[in-house]
Formats: C-alpha cells, structure tokens, sequence
C-alpha cells in the first residue's frame, strides 16, 4: 500500500468529519426542487394554448384528427438498468453568508482551529460567494487552499557540511521520539549516512532499549548511560564520540517531559546549554515530535518548547487510528515551522517527507489524482 493510501485511510477520523459534515450541509440547502420549479416554468410560455381554428360561418365543423401515437421511451441500457436508471442529479448549495458559518463550523471540528477554520472559509467566499457548488467541488478548493498554506513548510531537515551535526529531538512522554529517531536513523545510515546515537532518556529503561533494536537493525552505534543518569553529560560525552568517529550525524534523544513541568523543561534547557559549551551552534536542529491524537493541545506544546530551545521543525506521528490530521494545518498557519516528516505507524517506511498536496488531498478525502 502506498504512502498515501495509508493516509488517507488513516486520516478517516478528519476526512470523514469533513465529508460528513459537507453532505449534510449541502443537502439542507440543495436547490435541485427549486431548479425543477423554475424549468417547469420556463417550459411552459405564456400562450401555450394552441389558437382557434378560425371556420367560416355555417362551415361544417372540422374533422378530429386522431391523437399522434405516444412515443416510445428508449428501453434502458444494461448498465443505466444495473446502476438503477442512471446517475442521481449532484446536490449543490449556493456560497453564502449561513454555509459559511456552518463550514466554519466543520473545520473547527475537523481540528483546523478558529483562526485556520475562519481564514480557509473566508477564502472559499471570496473566491466563489454566490455560486452553486458541490461536495466535491467545495472539498477541492478547500484542499487546494490547504495545499497552499502547507506549501511553505512543507521541508527536509537540511543536512550541514558541520560533522557531527547535532540534531536535538524533544517532545512530550508518549509522542513518539523514540521510534521517530530509529527511523531517523535507520533512513540516514541507508542514504549512506553516518549516524551516533545518545539515549538520553536515562530514565526509561524501554526506550534505551528501542533504541539500541534500531541500532542494531541499522547498523548505528546506541551510546547510554546507566538508568536515572545526567543526561546532559552524556549529551556532551557523545558529542565527543561522535566527533572522534568522524560521524555525519549525532541524533540525541530526550526524555518526555510534560510543557507544564517547570523542571523537566529546565533539564532540557541544561542538556542544550551543556552541548553549546562544546559547539556553540549545538544543536543545528532541534526537532519537536509531536502527536496528531492530542488535537488543539500541540499548538501549546510548539509555544513551551520553542521557550526551552530553538525547535527548528516539526515531525508528526500518529497520524492513524484516532487522529485529527487538520492539527497539521493549524501548526502550519499559525508557527509557520518547517513541517519535515509524518508518521503513520511503526515500521520504517511508514516515516516519510511531509507532501502538503497530498496531505490535504487525504485531510479532504480527496483521491491523489483529484
């Protein structure tokens, strides 16, 4: 199955708020009865009746014609018979002022936020208030707006001539960092990258241990430090081995840490002041994880996180089962963050480059080619 496939379908929970929510919003105001009446009126001209014969005086009535037989209606092709008679006419809706207020409504509830919800509605009325639109037709344009808003974050972390490039991962307990950096990891070994590992969450026996299960599926030495360690020290021990080894790349891993715990975020800040004291530009990219599951929530996380350190992109994961993909869009509108990779599961290709064309195709429930 195709990267998108699974993104789409993974991204059910969105798409189908917005299909959902765009059938019904479209239906209460289809105007298919209201055309009918106005063709049937048209059809009919004022003078319909057929004129009087004009017969001279005493002339002998005229002669009935006979009635001209009805005409056959054609018998219906196979298919028009299989399908029921052919294809049920296309409810559309006129843009204006209520369907705004609704869609705003859907939006909001597909996790696009206020703010994205009234700028991506605003945008759909002023290109087309007053015209009659359909599901498909509405959920193509809002895909190309979102397209748009997307195009300009959508980036790969850049790769620095800089050796060892430090790359600092942080995130909340439970977003993902850990299996988001064995993937990391295990792509760049395969781009013909070399990779060094720090596990500095000391303090989760488990993720030292997923990680060294990456390690060693991708050939990428895991350095860690005894369970309930500094991590900071061995942030700046692994800077020194990476640099020894000549590495590309030193991936570090953080502990979870919550953004309304004063003193897990004051560790991270001592683990980036402790690597500046070896490179004063360390790290060169600091990558936020975060979980599409918790909605609205990320777009507070992105605001405490950038306070402790420089986040210089996003990653998304867990853009399956329960989430609401539209989070991405808000992130986007709001930070204007790079946006490098989405996370679908837990195998290694299911990690791959952000396409914002193809995201809002699937948030819509759009096929790629639509």
């Amino acid at each position: 199955m195709s990267f998108f496939k699974k993104m789409k379908e993974r991204l059910f929970n969105s798409s189908s708020k917005i299909d959902e929510g765009l059938e019904a919003l479209v239906a209460e105001g289809d105007v298919a009865k209201g055309d009918m009446a106005e063709g049937a009126a048209e059809a009919t001209p004022e003078a319909s009746a057929t004129p009087e014969a004009v017969t001279a005086p005493h002339a002998a009535p005229p002669i009935p014609l006979p009635e001209p037989a009805a005409a056959t209606p054609p018998k219906p092709g196979l298919l028009s018979r299989l399908v029921g008679g052919g294809a049920a006419p296309v409810a559309k809706r006129v843009i204006d002022d209520e369907m705004i207020e609704e869609l705003e409504e859907i939006l909001i509830s597909a996790d696009l936020g206020v703010e994205t919800a009234l700028a991506l509605s605003s945008n759909l009325a002023s290109e087309h208030f007053g015209r009659r639109m359909s599901v498909a037709e509405i959920k193509a344009a809002l895909a190309r707006d979102v397209a748009r808003v997307m195009e300009g974050v959508a980036k790969p972390m850049p790769i620095y001539p800089k050796r060892p490039q430090v790359v600092l991962v942080v995130g909340v307990n439970g977003s993902g960092k850990t299996t988001t950096i064995g993937k990391l990891a295990s792509q760049f070994k395969a781009a013909g990258k070399s990779v060094v590992i720090a596990a500095c969450d000391t303090f989760r026996a488990a993720a030292v241990e997923q990680l060294e299960i990456w390690g060693n599926r991708a050939g990428v030495p895991v350095l860690r430090a005894e369970t309930g360690g500094d991590p900071a020290a061995l942030a700046f021990d692994a800077m020194a081995r990476a640099e020894a080894d000549g590495a590309d790349l030193l991936l570090i891993d953080t502990a979870g840490r919550l953004q309304n715990r004063a003193d897990l975020m004051e560790e991270l800040a001592k683990i980036v002041r402790v690597i500046r004291k070896k490179d004063p530009d360390a790290p060169h990219n600091t990558l936020l994880v975060l979980d599409a599951t918790t909605g609205q929530n990320a777009l507070r996380q992105v605001e405490e996180f950038r306070k402790i350190s420089d986040v210089s992109g996003l990653i998304m994961t867990k853009l399956d089962g329960t989430a609401k993909g539209g989070i991405l869009v808000a992130l986007a509108d709001k930070f204007g963050l790079p946006i490098h990779a989405i996370g679908l599961g837990e195998q290694i290709d299911d990690l791959a480059p952000f396409d914002p064309e193809e995201f809002a195709k699937a948030l819509m429930g759009l096929d790629r080619d639509a």
